[in-house]
C-alpha cells in the first residue's frame, strides 16, 4: 500500500483560533487554548494518521509585530515552520479586514510553492452576506487553492478541509510512528497545560509574562511526579498567582493535573512554585534557560 503525507502549516494572527482548529482536526488536545492572544509560543506538531495517509499539522504563534525578544523568537518559529510545509491553512476571522501582518504573511506564502487554503473562522459570529462578500473580495486579491468558511469551535466545515487537502498529498513514507498524535515531549505538554490554566484562571490580571519550567520529572510505576516553577515578571503577579492562602495556585494545579492525567493516562503529582524574574522576555539568557532557543 502506497503511503501519502503532507506537512500542513496553520498560520494566522493571534487569537484567531489556530490551536482550537488543530485540536479539532486531530480529535484530541495537543495545543493549549486560551482566549488571550499569542497563547502558542513554539511551533507545535500534531500528527493524524489514517490508514496510508499521515497529516502533519504545525501550529504556530500568532502573526504580530514583536515588541520583545520572546516576540521575535515566536515570529522566527513561524518562518522556520513555513519552510517545512507543502500546504498552508491560513486562518482569518469572519467579517474582519486583514491587518498588515496578515497581508505580509500572505504575500510571503504566495511567493513560496506552498498551496494556501484560506479558512474563514468563527462564521457562527458573522452574517452570511458579510462572509460571502469577504470570500469574493479575498478571492480576487490572492490566488488561494480554496476558501473554506469554518467554525473550529463547533467543528463546522472541517470535513471540507480534509477533502481539499486530499489531492495535495504526496507519495512518501510516514515521518512519524502511526500511533502518536504529537512530537512534543511529556515535559513540554505538562508545562504548556499549566500555562494554559494560568491564562484561563487569572483572566486579565496576569499578562503574557509567564513561563513554566519543569525542574524535576520522575516516572514511577503508576505515578509521574513533577516539580514545576512558574516565572512571572512582578511581585504583584506572584501574589495573584499564589492567591489568598495559596488558593489560586492550588486551583491551577488541580485543573492542570486533571488535564495532564487524561492526556498521559496515569496519575500525576504536581508541585508548583512561583518565582519572579523581571523582564525575562527580553533576556537572551533567561529565554534560553526557559527553552526558547532563538537559533533555529
Amino acid at each position: 500500500m502506497d503511503t501519502k503525507t503532507a506537512f500542513i502549516l496553520i498560520a494566522g494572527k493571534p487569537n484567531v483560533g489556530k490551536s482550537t482548529l488543530m485540536n479539532a482536526l486531530l480529535g484530541e488536545k495537543v495545543a493549549i487554548v486560551s482566549n488571550k492572544p499569542q497563547t502558542t509560543r513554539n511551533k507545535i506538531t500534531g500528527i493524524l494518521t489514517n490508514g496510508n495517509v499521515q497529516l502533519v499539522f504545525i501550529d504556530t504563534p500568532g502573526l504580530h509585530k514583536p515588541k520583545t525578544l520572546l516576540g521575535e523568537y515566536m515570529m522566527k518559529a513561524v518562518g522556520s515552520a513555513s519552510m517545512d510545509a507543502e500546504i498552508v491553512l491560513f486562518v482569518i476571522e469572519a467579517g474582519t479586514a486583514l491587518n498588515s501582518a496578515e497581508k505580509n504573511a500572505l504575500d510571503s506564502f504566495t511567493a513560496s510553492k506552498s498551496k494556501i487554503i484560506l479558512l474563514i473562522n468563527k462564521i457562527d459570529k458573522c452574517k452570511k452576506p458579510d462572509i460571502a462578500k469577504q470570500i469574493s473580495e479575498l478571492s480576487q486579491q490572492y490566488d488561494f487553492h480554496s476558501i473554506i468558511p469554518i467554525s473550529a469551535l463547533q467543528n463546522d466545515g472541517l470535513d471540507i478541509i480534509f477533502k481539499e487537502i486530499e489531492p495535495l498529498l504526496i507519495n512518501s513514507p510516514h515521518f512519524f510512528p502511526d500511533d502518536i498524535s504529537t512530537d512534543q515531549p511529556e515535559r513540554q505538554i505538562i508545562a504548556e497545560i499549566i500555562r494554559e490554566k494560568i491564562l484561563r484562571l487569572t483572566e486579565d490580571e496576569i499578562p503574557h509574562g509567564v513561563a513554566v519550567v519543569i525542574e524535576d520529572y520522575k516516572e514511577k510505576k503508576s505515578l509521574i511526579s513533577v516539580r514545576a516553577e512558574i516565572f512571572c515578571e512582578k511581585e504583584g503577579h506572584k501574589r495573584i498567582l499564589i492567591g489568598k492562602n495559596g488558593g489560586m495556585l492550588k486551583k491551577i494545579g488541580s485543573y492542570a493535573r486533571e488535564d495532564i492525567e487524561k492526556i498521559l493516562e496515569t496519575r500525576v503529582y504536581l508541585d508548583l512554585w512561583v518565582k519572579v524574574k523581571e523582564n525575562w522576555r527580553d533576556s537572551p539568557t533567561l529565554l534560553n534557560n526557559f527553552g526558547f532557543n532563538n537559533k533555529e
